[in-house]
């Protein structure tokens, strides 16, 4: 039995683990959970799971308050205090459901205190992927992918010998815009931007898939993950969303993973640390999987996947300047500051103004990250 801390519980990747966890209680434990701004969800997580002990909380106030309706919880808060809960907990695994740049730090954190960390929280690789390969290079815990587009690819990458393996396909839905021209971009609003065509996720990962950020994140992401050039990792648009990501061989034999939107089945992939039951397909095009739709990817009509491939290939802090300027301009554009495409022109404007550090400290990106944030609010927030 695996006794878990699930980071980001009332979010939506975390409801689908707990809906896991509650099916399987005979191979969980969940012994932690941390919580958003979703406070009206804790109690009812808790009579669940009367397993849980520790508890952490952005509300000083609301944790304080839970304590003394439970006395026995040990309960956390304030800047370092999800790293307080994963070496206060005994958990032997940390699922990080986060989202964002917050969950950085309780990545590294698991890792070092040699836990198994299953990770959804995209942020962490974007940001931190060189210090997280360096603690798993060192021996330090294990790691497990979520998204899933990188389930996709570890599921294929199981079933093939990876010399023979000519590139990874990453595939994108191209969001809710799929379909208008870039000069249409401007007259987006939020409440349209929050209609993703075939996932339901969360505001700030659903904007990012609209401007195809995600996308770019996830070949980051790939790249860390699976240790492929990165000229190797192609972005293909995908209508349907049924093939969630595939290998080339250097035959020109397809593996894919092909099953419809639903993110119980990579979650579980992770949880049960690979040993689930599942197939993968071989075809010889992409329109043999399915009645589904592929189309090339344009990098001028989603510039973010670009822009994030320069910030990789920048090295340093570079990435964390990216992630740090596109959190701040998502939050802009949901206030109704600034307009949807001047999401990504923020981005691209941030990433330039900085000088890079290279072979940053946790510290150094934590740094980066602030600056980015107060640079694009300054600039953007003002309508300059």
């Amino acid at each position: 039995m695996r006794k878990v801390l699930l980071l980001g519980a009332s979010g939506n990747i975390g409801e689908q683990s707990l809906d896991i966890f509650e099916q399987d209680r005979s191979s969980f434990e969940l012994v932690g959970i941390s919580v958003g701004k979703r406070i009206e969800k804790v109690e009812e997580i808790i009579s669940k799971f009367p397993t849980i002990k520790g508890f952490y909380s952005i509300s000083e106030e609301f944790a304080l308050s839970l304590k003394e309706k439970h006395p026995e919880l040990h309960v956390f808060f304030g800047e370092n205090g999800l790293s307080e809960l994963i070496k206060d907990s005994d958990a032997d695994m940390v699922e990080n459901a986060l989202v964002g740049f917050s969950g950085l730090v309780p990545s590294i954190t698991a890792l070092e205190e040699n836990k198994i960390l299953c990770l959804a929280n995209k942020e962490s690789l974007v940001v931190g992927g060189d210090i997280i390969n360096g603690l798993l290079d060192e021996g330090h815990g294990k790691m497990w992918p979520i998204d899933s587009e990188h389930v996709a690819v570890a599921k294929c990458l199981s079933r093939v010998n990876k010399e023979d393996v000519e590139k990874i396909i990453i595939t994108g839905s191209g969001g809710a815009f799929r379909n208008l021209k870039i000069n249409e971009l401007d007259s987006v609003t939020p409440e349209m931007a929050l209609k993703h065509p075939t996932w339901q996720m969360g505001a700030k990962i659903t904007i990012d898939s609209d401007t195809m950020m995600n996308k770019g994140f996830e070949v980051i992401e790939a790249y860390h993950l699976f240790r492929f050039d990165i000229d190797k990792v192609e972005v293909v648009l995908h209508d349907e969303s049924h093939l969630h990501s595939a290998v080339v061989l250097k035959d020109g034999t397809i593996v894919g993973d092909v099953s419809k939107p639903d993110m119980h089945g990579p979650i579980a992939y992770a949880l049960y640390e690979g040993n689930v039951p599942f197939e993968v397909y071989r075809v010889k095009k992409l329109e043999e999987f399915g009645p589904y739709h592929f189309h090339k990817f344009n990098p001028e009509r989603y510039p973010a996947v670009p822009l994030c491939l320069e910030a990789l290939k920048m090295k340093g802090t570079a990435t964390a300047v990216l992630n740090g300027a596109n959190e701040e301009a998502i939050a802009l554009f949901l206030e109704g500051k600034i307009s949807f495409s001047s999401i990504v022109e923020a981005n691209s404007i941030a990433l330039k103004q900085f000088n890079n550090i290279m072979n940053p400290t946790i510290h150094d990106l934590i740094m980066m990250d602030k600056r980015a944030r107060a640079f694009v609010r300054e600039k953007f927030g003002k309508g300059e």
